[in-house]
C-alpha cells in the first residue's frame, strides 16, 4: 500500500537514471523504495554491471537503453513510463548523493491547486568535500537560466527534484544529456508551469566513493551551446 505523504492524493512514482553506478544504484533504488511509490530505473547503456545490481530487485520497473543515449533521454524514458501510473515524477541521481526520503520536503513544497517543477536545492554546497565542478557549475548555470528566461533559483543543476506530468514530457525540451536539467526549467517557465525550491540534503563523503560523469571541458561547451540557443529564442520567438 502506498502511505499517504501530507494528506495528498496525488501519485508519486521514482525515476532513477544511471549509467555505470553499480557500486552505489542498487541503495539508491532500496532507499527509494522505502516511501512505497513505484520505482523506474533507467539504464542508460551501462557498460558495468549496473543492471546485474538490479535486475534481482524486487517491485522495479527496469528500462534500457542499448546505447548511451544521455541522462536527458533517460529522465524522458522515464517520464513516458511513470506517466501511466503517477501524475507526478521525483527524478533522483544514481550515484548516491541524495538522501531519497527527502522526496518528502520537495512533496511537501507544492502548493495546493498549483503543478510546479519542485527542484531540491542542496544544502551546504561549500567546502572542501565539495567538487570544484559542482560548486562553480551550479553558479554558471544559475546565471544563464535567468538570462535565458528560466527561474531565479539557488541550484539550476540539482537532479532531486519532482516534476508534474504529463505536463513534462510536452515541454519540447530538445537537450538530451546533462543539459536537458537546465533546459526544461526554461521552457517550462515559459510555458507557465512554475518553478519551485525545498531544501535538500547532500552526501559528498570524502571518504566514500561518488561517481560522476559530468566532463568539464565536453559539457561546459555543450551548456553553452544550449544556453545560446535558448537566449536566441529568448530574443526571436519562433513564430
Amino acid at each position: 500500500m502506498v502511505p499517504t505523504l501530507l494528506n495528498k492524493k496525488d501519485r508519486f512514482a521514482f525515476i532513477i537514471p544511471v549509467y555505470n553506478h553499480a557500486t552505489t544504484v542498487a541503495q539508491v533504488v532500496r532507499d527509494a523504495q522505502t516511501l512505497g511509490f513505484p520505482v523506474f530505473v533507467v539504464d542508460d547503456g551501462s557498460t558495468d554491471n549496473t543492471y546485474d545490481q538490479i535486475k534481482e530487485i524486487a517491485g522495479i520497473q527496469i528500462l534500457r537503453h542499448q546505447k548511451n543515449q544521455g541522462k536527458g533521454a533517460a529522465i524522458m524514458t522515464g517520464f513516458a513510463e511513470a506517466s501511466a501510473v503517477a501524475d507526478w515524477a521525483i527524478t533522483i541521481d544514481a550515484d548516491g548523493q541524495h538522501y531519497p526520503e527527502d522526496a518528502r520536503k520537495l512533496i511537501k513544497a507544492i502548493p495546493q491547486k498549483k503543478r510546479p517543477i519542485v527542484v531540491g536545492a542542496r544544502e551546504n554546497m561549500v567546502g572542501e568535500h565539495v567538487p570544484w565542478t559542482s560548486s562553480f557549475g551550479r553558479k554558471f548555470s544559475n546565471f544563464w537560466v535567468r538570462t535565458s528566461g528560466g527561474p531565479a533559483i539557488s541550484d539550476s543543476q540539482s537532479g532531486f527534484r519532482i516534476y508534474p506530468l504529463p505536463e513534462a514530457l510536452n515541454l519540447g525540451t530538445k537537450a538530451r544529456r546533462f543539459q536537458f536539467e537546465v533546459e526544461i526549467l526554461v521552457q517550462a517557465t515559459r510555458d507557465g508551469i512554475p518553478v519551485i525550491e525545498a531544501p535538500v540534503r547532500v552526501n559528498y563523503n570524502p571518504n566514500g566513493e561518488r561517481i560522476s560523469h559530468f566532463r568539464p571541458f565536453v559539457d561546459f561547451l555543450r551548456n553553452s551551446s544550449t544556453f545560446t540557443r535558448l537566449i536566441f529564442t529568448r530574443i526571436f520567438p519562433p513564430r
